[in-house]
């Protein structure tokens, strides 16, 4: 993709900069009315920025240094084991407060992924620790909590109403300056197909984006929050103009399921599919290009029960065009699990709407160095029947953290530090504030022991 340009996908911290507004905007501004000065976004700015934080992060990366297979022969039997080690690591970010009374911040995943430590900067100058509440790295969000007193907080907006052109103001923390304050507009919606996420339904801006400004604010015109700045498309990580952020409505809808089930219940439709060609328009009597293709629908999936069928063309959801099907799969997503909505289709040229109650993904595999750096390698999911309920070790790979700790595949965690555990959440929760010796009651076959980690 644009190879000549060097250009490469970037979601590591961001900075929304943007250029600053068109020069016809710029011609139609007086110098001074009557004496009154000019038009200036510092009124709305100075209410806005007390609630866009900067974030520091600190942690230890575990790394494995082991023997090249090409030389292992040389030992025999007496071939020495990997070494496991800890490596130190800071990150610059920034983040939002979406809730004054409750301390309630929102980042990126990618900025707080591994950390121990969690900083907190406000705009007067006082540092907080912030504790992790939930996070979600298929979207790229995390909740983090401080506790102060005379927080700021940005309204979340209705991102489903943002129109290309709308003007746009980022705010964070470009390369550890300090607080940055930059403007543009709004480029394009619904933005997916990046491989930059695993769930992508991206606000793109123009906007000047670099790093350090990664969580940061990407606000409306009236100081409400539309996305939060997650990425960028640009030669070795720089600013070409082009940025992603994370529309306000995910970021609400992924918050108020971490915050009332401690996780991310994501929502499922049950189809597949793929996006739109103008081919494939034609060939099912549609005369536009946005929308999703389905191509098949699981049998008993909510899909399925709202009567769904294949070859159907998905254009909107709760009455908001879709514009991929990239930007269903987001939405339907981060909906969560439960939600009725209403899905806008073409049918043999002609639309027609479902309601549509979403089921739960039963994706509950997740990768075990997100909630301990010494199980890298491993995969976890719940296990729950008759003789055992507890989380189940799916997947080891070989030479690995996980399994240089001595955890194999066909494992179940049934307690930490005597504490029980049923499921991913329980033990999430349990290592979220971890001392430091964790001790892993493990169920092999009939036998029980210990794993400890340091």
């Amino acid at each position: 993709m644009m190879n000549s340009a060097r250009l490469t996908l970037t979601a590591i911290t961001l900075a929304l900069g943007l250029s600053g507004l068109p020069l016809a905007v710029h011609a139609a501004l007086p110098l001074a009315v009557n004496g009154q000065e000019m038009p200036s976004l510092a009124p709305l700015l100075e209410t806005v920025t007390p609630a866009v934080v900067n974030i520091s992060v600190s942690g230890k990366k575990v790394t494995k240094e082991s023997i090249p297979e090409q030389f292992r022969f040389f030992f025999g039997p007496n071939l020495p084991p990997d070494q496991v080690q800890e490596r130190p690591f800071q990150a610059l970010g920034s983040g939002v407060i979406i809730d004054a009374s409750k301390g309630y911040v929102i980042t990126n995943y990618h900025v707080v992924d591994g950390a121990d430590e969690i900083k907190v900067t406000l705009k007067d100058g006082r540092e907080l620790t912030a504790k992790k509440i939930g996070e979600d790295q298929q979207s790229d969000i995390a909740l983090l909590q401080v506790k102060a007193d005379k927080l700021s907080a940005i309204k979340l907006a209705d991102s489903d109403q943002l129109r290309v052109g709308d003007f746009a103001i980022a705010i964070g923390n470009p390369f550890g300056l300090g607080q940055t304050v930059t403007s543009g507009i709004v480029s394009a919606l619904g933005r997916s197909g990046l491989n930059i996420e695993n769930l992508e339904n991206f606000i793109q801006t123009d906007a000047a984006i670099n790093s350090g400004n990664s969580g940061g604010a990407l606000i409306n015109l009236r100081g409400e929050l539309i996305g939060i700045n997650t990425a960028i498309l640009g030669p070795n990580g720089g600013n070409i103009g082009i940025g992603f952020a994370i529309p306000s409505n995910m970021v609400r809808d992924l918050t108020d399921q971490i915050i009332k089930y401690g996780e991310v219940r994501r929502g499922v439709l049950g189809v597949m599919g793929g996006e739109l060609t103008a081919d494939l328009a034609k060939a099912f009597g549609y005369d536009k290009q946005n929308g999703a293709f389905v191509s098949q629908v699981m049998p008993g999936s909510a899909a399925d029960n709202a009567g769904i069928k294949a070859g159907d063309i998905i254009v909107s959801i709760n009455g908001n065009t879709i514009h991929s099907f990239g930007e269903l799969r987001a939405k339907v997503a981060t909906m969560g699990a439960g939600k009725q909505v209403d899905l806008g289709l073409i049918r043999d040229g002609k639309e027609k709407t479902v309601k549509v109650t979403l089921k739960q993904s039963e994706e509950n595999t997740t990768p075990a160095q997100t909630l301990h750096p010494a199980l890298e390698g491993a995969k976890l999911e719940n296990k729950k029947d008759a003789n055992l309920t507890g989380v189940e070790v799916s997947d080891v790979t070989a030479r690995s953290p996980a399994a240089a700790i001595g955890l194999r595949k066909g494992d179940v965690i049934i307690g930490v530090n005597r504490m029980k555990v049923d499921n991913i959440n329980q033990l999430a929760k349990v290592m979220k504030d971890r001392t430091d010796v964790l001790a892993l009651n493990i169920i092999r076959g009939n036998s029980s022991l210990y794993l400890v980690l340091r």
